[in-house]
């Protein structure tokens, strides 16, 4: 081959960029129906992949993987994102309101895990005031900030629980109740090994207009993208 030839002959071209390969989830940690909610509950608010994303104080990049099903949810972040497509916790993990009986039997409470919490839902869906009934682990999601629209109610049943609220840090102990502004800053965290078990009760805005009165979150510390 002439050295004409060798300078028209094409080089390799630059190695292909992968994307990392996500963890497989695990069969206890899988919510299915989650992730396909995601992505209709956000179509149906109109809302592009980066402006829901801003308005739950979530990248875009972690919002997708969400729902693509490549990471599980928060409770804190299921919070933020119903509060964005104007629904309920409920509606989100792909519950059916059309069954709305006053009572709920213990039988029936499946167990949801995500972010390392348990929960399980005690009142009816699609309600604006939800009821749930949580297990706290030791040291999970403690450094987590959150701040959104609505109120909390919260009752400890079992374990101690640390409770922060804007610049004041409470140890509560079972019997012992909360219940504030959800927009004020605060932290929740099991204060013993064993976890904590508590009561838990939370309103949403339910109309999405409201996040035009109040914001979006994107300037708080809030959920952040956990990598």
């Amino acid at each position: 081959m002439s050295l004409s030839d060798a300078a028209r002959e094409p080089g390799p071209g630059p190695e292909p960029v992968t994307e990392p390969v996500p963890e497989p989830l695990t069969e206890a940690d899988a919510l299915p129906t989650v992730a396909p909610q995601l992505r209709s509950l956000r179509h149906r608010a109109s809302l592009t992949l980066e402006a829901a994303a801003a308005s739950a104080g979530l990248s875009p990049a972690h919002l997708s993987r969400l729902e693509t099903g490549r990471r599980q949810p928060s409770l804190p972040m299921l919070l933020a994102l119903a509060r964005v497509y104007g629904t309920t916790v409920s509606e989100l993990l792909g519950e059916t309101v059309a069954d709305r009986d006053a009572v709920v039997r213990a039988g029936t409470m499946e167990p949801t895990r995500a972010g390392g919490w348990t929960y399980w839902t005690a009142g009816a869906p699609g309600r604006g005031m939800q009821a749930l009934r949580v297990h706290v682990p030791y040291g999970a999601q403690g450094d987590i900030v959150r701040v959104h629209p609505g109120e909390e109610w919260l009752y400890v049943l079992q374990g101690r629980l640390r409770l922060r609220l804007g610049d004041s840090a409470q140890v509560l102990a079972p019997g012992d109740s909360a219940h504030f502004d959800s927009l004020t800053p605060h932290r929740i965290a099991a204060a013993d090994e064993s976890g904590a078990d508590l009561l838990f009760v939370h309103t949403l805005l339910q109309s999405p207009s409201a996040a035009l009165c109040l914001g979006p979150a994107t300037g708080h510390p809030t959920l952040g993208d956990p990598r």
